[in-house]
């Protein structure tokens, strides 16, 4: 943990907005000392029965900024979801600011590259994106210095971002009472995932963890924040000391009793494009279904 620049007197101004279709939280995060934001992990809308995308969540976002006078400067996506489309695009088009992904999102275009049949047409270089971070790369939200960290496992380009004392963990983490995310999509690892949780939970015990999605286990109402020292002591996955052995076990028999996300065949395609859906040779836009692939 040492050799990443945390500053847990930095306070970032954080708004949270819940999509109930796809249980995704999506972060205004905002430098306390000036008028300059990021976005965290948008969603597009679909109807994916009748092929329709719409803007609402997007647009409530962008009201939001504009209605505080902000100045986007980043659209991160902390990693290639598959389950809700991103709207970095549109939200770029009509606030600027750049996008911005883990440098791993090479392997995830690879990979599905193939599963989609996308041909040589399809660039898998993250080009598509405007910036792509290594592991402890650092970059500016106004005043407001933030990093990445390289965190594999469910998926191959996982990062958490780190901004002051906050830290939006994507999927790698769930509140303590949602354990952890599946580690069984092409290129995820459960191994790995225990490793990069231990990552997280070596930073400062009241560092302030955000989650990118929460399904309210048992019955309780939605929640998005945790701490390092709640997830250590409570999480049931990988709280109070669990072994990597464990977890492994539990994860791997877990992730084989689970059914794919419902939104996977269109995010994944839309995502690793950095949300740009696929256009037909006449630039119609359109999405494919692997038959028996994934």
């Amino acid at each position: 943990m040492t050799n990443y620049p945390v500053n847990m007197n930095i306070v970032p101004e954080i708004e949270a907005r819940f999509d109930e279709q796809t249980n995704t939280i999506s972060y205004i995060v905002k430098d306390p000392t000036s008028n300059s934001c990021a976005i965290i992990d948008s969603v597009m809308d679909i109807d994916y029965a009748a092929g329709r995308i719409t803007y609402e969540n997007a647009d409530g976002l962008i009201e939001y900024i504009i209605n505080r006078d902000l100045k986007l400067e980043w659209i991160i996506e902390s990693h290639v979801h598959a389950d809700h489309l991103s709207a970095a695009p549109y939200i770029q088009e009509k606030l600027g600011g750049k996008i911005a992904i883990g440098s791993k999102i090479s392997v995830v275009q690879d990979t599905f590259g193939k599963v989609f049949n996308e041909g040589t047409q399809f660039k898998r270089d993250g080009s598509q994106f405007d910036l792509l971070l290594d592991d402890g790369d650092t970059y500016m939200i106004g005043n407001m210095q933030a990093f990445a960290m390289f965190t594999p496992g469910h998926t191959p380009a996982c990062m958490v971002h780190v901004i002051g004392n906050a830290a939006f963990v994507g999927d790698t983490l769930f509140m303590p009472d949602g354990g952890s995310a599946r580690a069984d999509f092409p290129g995820g690892d459960a191994a790995m995932l225990f490793d990069s949780i231990q990552k997280v939970l070596s930073l400062p015990e009241d560092m302030k963890l955000f989650m990118c999605h929460d399904y309210a286990p048992n019955g309780r109402e939605i929640a998005w924040e945790s701490t390092v020292a709640d997830e250590k002591r409570n999480n049931i996955h990988v709280g109070n000391e669990k072994t990597k052995e464990d977890f492994v076990k539990f994860r791997s028999q877990r992730d084989a009793q689970l059914g794919m996300p419902k939104l996977i065949i269109p995010s994944l395609q839309v995502n690793m494009r950095a949300g740009e859906v696929p256009t037909d040779k006449e630039g119609n836009p359109v999405l494919k279904v692997p038959i028996n692939v994934l």
